[in-house]
């Protein structure tokens, strides 16, 4: 149901997401933003899922604590770093084993040749060489620890 009120959000507040990961208690999201403040695109967001989450559950009051964080991205080298801590986090918090394992997150749009129709890859693997998917998977589950870089 996140993903697809971020499709509804992103309708009203156009954006490029680059990477996500949907955590139990928290979520990740790599985005860019277009003409839009980011508190906007967050704040619509997050109210959407609020009210569906307690109307699910018969709850009222937060579902989320505290504010958002936000991170102004302006390197090629930050920009990586940040994908890979977003599709890393599921196996940081041991929920898996490998990334490719778990399923709420764009993970799989890098590695594989599978599509996922929520996330943009190509200004990440941008600074990726060739093959990048798999010079990027090795990037992100830490088998090399230089960024395989074009820039």
């Amino acid at each position: 149901m996140y993903i697809e009120l971020l499709e509804e959000t992103r309708n009203c507040y156009p954006f490029c997401l680059h990477t996500y990961c949907l955590m139990t208690k928290h979520i990740h999201l790599q985005l860019e933003t277009l003409h839009h403040h980011p508190k906007d695109i967050i704040k619509m967001l997050n109210s959407r899922y609020a009210m569906y989450f307690n109307k699910r559950h018969h709850l009222v009051g937060h579902v989320f604590q505290g504010r958002y964080g936000a991170e102004l991205i302006d390197t090629a080298e930050y920009l990586l770093e940040v994908s890979r801590y977003i599709h890393m986090n599921p196996v940081e918090a041991k929920m898996v084993k490998f990334p490719q394992d778990y399923r709420w997150s764009s993970y799989m749009a890098y590695i594989s040749n599978s599509t996922n129709p929520h996330v943009t890859t190509s200004k990440i693997l941008s600074h990726i060489l060739e093959p990048q998917k798999e010079n990027y998977r090795k990037f992100v589950e830490g088998a090399v620890t230089i960024i395989p870089s074009k820039s």
